[in-house]
């Protein structure tokens, strides 16, 4: 009988997280990057067929899943945006930060790499508490952020 070699857990993750500030994390799920333009109708003169025009732009956050790290610097960050809110009125700009989400290649090259602009996280969920677990493992983190580009690998 073969038995199969153990997964290395970054062999896991056909992605990475980039935070600026953050050590190391890895998730197994992103969800989707999507922004909303909204539909501004004007009906100029009376008309029956309306100008249509763009409006605001809404971007629908970022949730990352089943992650792990080795350390806590993504809940020292959560902690720093919970501190800044606590603050009435006195918001430490450095709370804010960029995120790159980069699609791997099973070789590991770049495939395409997002960057989000003035993210930060709403909301962070704690994995169950597993003593066989090397890692430090994160069920969610959710980011909200200002805007979202794609840049060339």
């Amino acid at each position: 009988m073969i038995l199969g070699s153990a997964r290395l857990f970054h062999k896991k993750f056909k992605y990475l997280v980039e935070i600026d500030g953050v050590g190391w994390a890895g998730f197994q799920k992103c969800s989707e990057l999507s922004v909303e333009v909204a539909k501004v109708q004007a009906f100029e003169g009376g008309s029956l067929i309306p100008n249509k025009s763009p409006g605001r732009l809404t971007f629908a956050d970022v949730t990352l899943e089943r992650g792990a790290t080795q350390d806590q610097d993504l809940f020292n960050w959560m902690s720093d945006v919970a501190i800044a809110s606590a603050n009435a009125g006195l918001v430490e700009p450095l709370f804010k930060r960029g995120v790159d989400i980069v699609q791997q290649d099973r070789d590991g090259s770049t495939l395409r790499r997002w960057s989000l602009a003035q993210a930060w996280p709403i909301k962070f969920v704690a994995g169950e508490w597993d003593n066989g677990a090397d890692e430090n493992v994160i069920e969610s983190v959710t980011l909200t952020f200002d805007w979202f580009d794609l840049l060339q690998p």
